[in-house]
């Protein structure tokens, strides 16, 4: 099969033409939903659909139609006949009911049939289709289906089933399907296939079968083509289990237990084209693993439901009951420690590989260089598009906070995180600027809230930062990304977040400790000197500073913990991220921020609380200061809540494994984490009675001396 992108030759690696044109496109620009090229060429072909959908196309062929009038002697009047098909399906019969010896399709679906006796099918030598799905059927006579030498399909679905006996099929020489879904099946036994030489789909997806047998399951079943056990209890593939299995070109075992795969499994598997061994706990592939599998046209490691191309009707439905995907080769929701650069080497006619739930840590180009009929790929993290460029459709083109164009990939928060950054560091800065200017009677306190600026002040130079860098690569983030998260400049900015954040939240508390020792205890004389004041402000910065830089200590401990996404801030955690990292991260915002926030909501009712307390038997003019202060207490706890309150509950869903959107995070860091460092200004400065006092005093003095 020639290459998808036949023609991306005489464009520069990394792009692709508009079909035949001479315009080159990026590979972000294909296959994203928007027409870029002027012809369309480039949503053109965007479909994964190779690999499964060709066997249907071998194996469905069209049968000649028979007429619609019934042509059988014999059949129960509760059911329907037609042609020489009895359709017996929902009729609540306990048994199999007698029908005339030339049917050639007999549907028993959804009754109570509990048992199959010895040669109740022994009349039926032109029977091609038999379906026992959805009944009670527990146990089944070794000689339940002898005489059945034309039977081409048997259904067995959703039964009882607790085993296969030996020589159970022994008649069935001309069965094609076999299918024994979501029974209670727990051992296969290579004898329970004998004569099944013609079978070319085998399926027992959700039972309970724990290994295969050590012999080949080939052997009796050398025609076999399809085998899916899907939600069984596998643990290991042995090479022994699949000796001579030289026809199958499917292999679905997904959501088992697997855990080895021996050297050697799929050597014989020379016509493999799908590969599905998701969902297990593979934690290591050997490099020459898929060396003869030089046919296999899909390799994906997350299963993703395709667009299903033109199926038999029968098949079709057969698919939706069972709840079935037809699958690609899937080896993904492993926890795969590595993957080798050469692991893929073997596999020349791939089309499309899937690794949607592999966390890949030494990822280079080199992987899929080999892959020159590549035409999908499929990652977990969209940055690793840029070690594929010979691939004209990569996923995901975002992981909601970055794009393949830019860092920040919402339009919107990228006007706004330059807008949010400046109103922060042009807020605090003129607090800072005024507060030196103008003359205070509380020293020590007008040093707290200089304090509190700077650590306000530091969250919009971080916001600044990602703007800059977000410009700096435009149009092509996707070709940094990658080195972006793992750079020191990535690392920095995040614990400079880390700092602020940290920061302000321990300056908060102590003003509001303070205060509250105040208002609540007024006879208690407590004010804090200034030699008191400076330490606890150095060991609050001391401290923030600490907070920040332990991540940089142990990368063994904590991993990239500023880098694991675009704006380089540890908030959600994920499978991939480091226990010591997650420990970390959990203390930090759960645990320091967590127990600050209840102190400030604690403080501030009792300070309330304590002031009502006060004016109740006191003049109109404290009644109304007292509301005065309430209000104010009310912005200051209100505010702190919006800004933590989503912070602890997206944190505790990221522990809780809840799949939360790049976008969410997003929204968070440049909108609801900086509100404090906002606010805070106007709050404890602007707002004040006292500060506007001493502010209107300061221009009245001025305004005299200029005249």
């Amino acid at each position: 099969m020639s290459h998808d992108s036949s023609g991306s030759d005489n464009c520069p690696l990394g792009q692709f033409p508009c079909g035949n044109l001479s315009i080159c496109l990026p590979q972000p620009q294909h296959c994203n939903g928007q027409q870029d090229c002027p012809n369309g060429a480039d949503e053109e072909n965007c479909v994964d659909n190779s690999g499964w959908p060709h066997l249907f196309d071998a194996f469905m062929k069209k049968r000649v139609q028979e007429s619609k009038e019934c042509m059988l002697d014999v059949y129960p009047e509760v059911c329907h006949c037609e042609g020489r098909k009895v359709n017996c399906n929902g009729k609540n019969l306990l048994h199999v009911p007698a029908v005339s010896s030339n049917v050639t399709a007999l549907e028993l679906n959804s009754n109570r049939i509990e048992s199959l006796s010895r040669d109740l099918f022994l009349r039926y030598k032109h029977l091609e289709r038999l379906h026992l799905e959805s009944n009670s059927i527990e146990m089944i006579s070794k000689r339940a289906f002898s005489g059945l030498f034309s039977l081409r399909k048997l259904f067995l679905t959703q039964n009882r089933i607790l085993s296969l006996k030996a020589g159970i099929f022994s008649d069935l020489c001309s069965l094609e399907w076999l299918i024994l879904d979501e029974n209670r099946i727990s051992s296969l036994r290579q004898k329970s296939f004998e004569g099944l030489k013609s079978l070319f789909f085998l399926s027992l997806l959700n039972n309970s079968v724990e290994q295969f047998p050590k012999t080949s399951i080939c052997l009796e079943m050398s025609r076999l083509n399809w085998l899916e056990m899907e939600g069984n209890r596998i643990s290991s593939l042995w090479a022994s289990s699949f000796k001579n299995c030289s026809s199958l070109t499917v292999l679905a075992l997904r959501r088992n237990h697997i855990s080895s795969i021996e050297e050697g499994t799929f050597a014989d598997m020379h016509k493999l084209i799908d590969l599905d061994v998701s969902v297990n706990q593979i934690q290591d592939l050997h490099p020459s693993l898929f060396q003869n599998l030089q046919n296999l046209k899909q390799l994906d490691w997350t299963r993703r439901e395709p667009k299903r191309r033109q199926l038999d009707k029968k098949t079709i439905i057969y698919l939706n009951k069972t709840k079935q995907k037809p699958t690609r080769g899937n080896i993904s929701n492993n926890p795969l420690g590595h993957i080798y650069s050469n692991q893929f080497d073997s596999l020349v006619n791939l089309q499309s590989l899937s690794m949607e739930e592999v966390e890949i840590p030494d990822i280079s180009i080199r992987m899929f260089r080999p892959l020159n009929n590549l035409t999908h790929i499929y990652f977990k993290r969209f940055e690793f598009c840029g070690y594929s460029p010979n691939v004209r459709s990569c996923k995901p083109n975002t992981d909601g906070i970055s794009s393949f164009e830019n860092l920040l990939a919402n339009i919107i928060l990228r006007v706004f995180v330059w807008v949010v950054a400046f109103i922060i560091c042009f807020g605090n800065i003129f607090v800072i600027c005024l507060r030196s200017c103008i003359a205070s009677e509380n020293q020590h306190h007008t040093m707290a809230i200089k304090s509190l600026c700077c650590a306000d002040c530091l969250m919009g130079v971080y916001l600044l930062f990602i703007g800059a860098f977000d410009i700096k690569y435009c149009g092509e983030y996707n070709r940094h990304a990658q080195i972006w998260m793992e750079s020191l400049s990535c690392q920095l900015i995040g614990s400079l977040a880390m700092l602020s954040t940290e920061v302000s939240v321990m300056m908060l508390t102590y003003m509001t400790l303070e205060k509250y020792l105040c208002i609540v205890f007024p006879f208690q004389h407590y004010r804090a000197g200034r030699k008191q004041t400076l330490c606890s402000l150095t060991f609050i910065w001391l401290l923030g500073f600490i907070i920040a830089v332990i991540p940089f200590w142990d990368k063994q401990t904590f991993g990239n913990f500023y880098g694991r996404n675009g704006v380089c801030f540890p908030l959600h955690s994920d499978q991939t991220e480091k226990p010591g990292a997650r420990c970390y991260s959990t203390a930090i915002f759960l645990g320091l921020n967590l127990l600050a926030f209840v102190m400030i909501v604690f403080s501030y009712s009792s300070m309330f609380y304590s002031v009502q307390k006060t004016a109740k038997t006191a003049s109109q003019t404290v009644f109304d200061r007292e509301v005065s202060i309430a209000k104010r207490f009310f912005f200051i706890v209100f505010t702190d809540a919006m800004c933590w309150i989503p912070i602890f509950l997206l944190k505790i869903l990221s522990l809780l494994r809840v799949q939360i959107a790049g976008t969410i995070i997003l929204w968070v860091v440049i909108f609801i984490l900086p509100i404090n460092s906002a606010l805070n200004p106007i709050l404890y400065t602007i707002t004040t009675s006292a500060f506007q006092q001493r502010l209107k005093q300061c221009l009245k003095y001025r305004c005299q001396q200029t005249n």
